[in-house]
């Protein structure tokens, strides 16, 4: 988002600390209904436009959001979409986005409120390392013809147990409404948003081996040393690094690898 729909974005989430809530059953019901506020939006195009019409006056387009919402959802929930829409927008698109993502700032603090954030962020990650590693399951999931009820059963078969209630219900909005976007990318920006409420970095490290637990809190220290922030690990285990790790921190790489180092000789040689 830019211009002024950062700043309006930016008023929406000061507005939802500002809730302090800190009971999961009060997070992810208002995640829930928000959530069912963006499928409306995404649903009635006439209605997005018309609540983020910046030639409306404020007040109108507030309320026509409190008449549609008005004893549906929680106090709690009415009051961030009445926000929303008497905010201004660059494009009606981005005041849906923006309620998306408080949704899921929602249901990150039933996670924080349940101790939860590492297991989110966690399974989040694992969930798209088997996605990606899984070519038939990721075309089902991606299936214009699988139900979305199909894919929630799928969901449930393969996670329930295995991942937080929270993580479940993030990954099956995520896959059952996916807004256009692939799936990892859905993934990634939940667990973004999950990592911005601790103010830390993930860091995806790439090792031919295991990390002992030792090696982990040192490379973790030394990263948030370097970076001033804490810094979560998502470890993939890659044979093919040979040695050494390779860090992946947002767009930047930092590959100690003997892979890297043995390509960087066999270019040499073959110049």
């Amino acid at each position: 988002m830019r211009g002024a729909s950062r700043a309006s974005f930016a008023g929406l989430t000061e507005r939802l600390e500002a809730e302090d809530i800190t009971s999961p059953t009060v997070a992810t019901r208002l995640g829930d209904e928000l959530f069912a506020v963006v499928g409306l939006l995404d649903t009635e195009h006439g209605l997005r436009r018309a609540l983020s019409d910046p030639g409306k006056p404020a007040a109108e387009k507030a309320a026509v959001a409190s008449a549609l919402l008005h004893g549906k959802v929680t106090g709690r929930t009415e009051a961030l979409v009445v926000a929303a829409v008497e905010s201004r927008w660059a494009t009606s698109g981005d005041m849906v986005d923006a309620i998306e993502q408080l949704a899921i700032e929602a249901l990150v603090l039933a996670a924080e409120a349940e101790d939860g954030l590492d297991e989110l962020e966690d399974g989040l990650f694992r969930f798209g390392r088997v996605v990606a590693a899984q070519p038939e399951l990721r075309a089902a999931l991606a299936s214009t013809s699988l139900p979305a009820e199909r894919k929630e059963e799928l969901l449930g078969a393969l996670l329930r147990g295995k991942v937080s209630a929270v993580t479940l219900r993030l990954i099956t909005r995520m896959v059952t409404h996916p807004r256009g976007r692939p799936l990892p990318e859905a993934l990634d920006m939940c667990a973004g948003i999950a990592a911005r409420r601790r103010q830390q970095l993930i860091a995806v490290v790439r090792s031919a081996v295991e990390l002992s637990a030792a090696q982990r809190r040192r490379l973790a220290g030394a990263l948030a040393a370097n970076y001033g922030y804490q810094v979560h690990l998502n470890i993939v285990i890659d044979p093919s690094v040979v040695g050494g790790i390779s860090i992946q921190i947002g767009d930047e790489l930092i590959d100690g690898t003997a892979a890297r180092r043995l390509a960087a000789v066999r270019r040499k040689l073959a110049g």
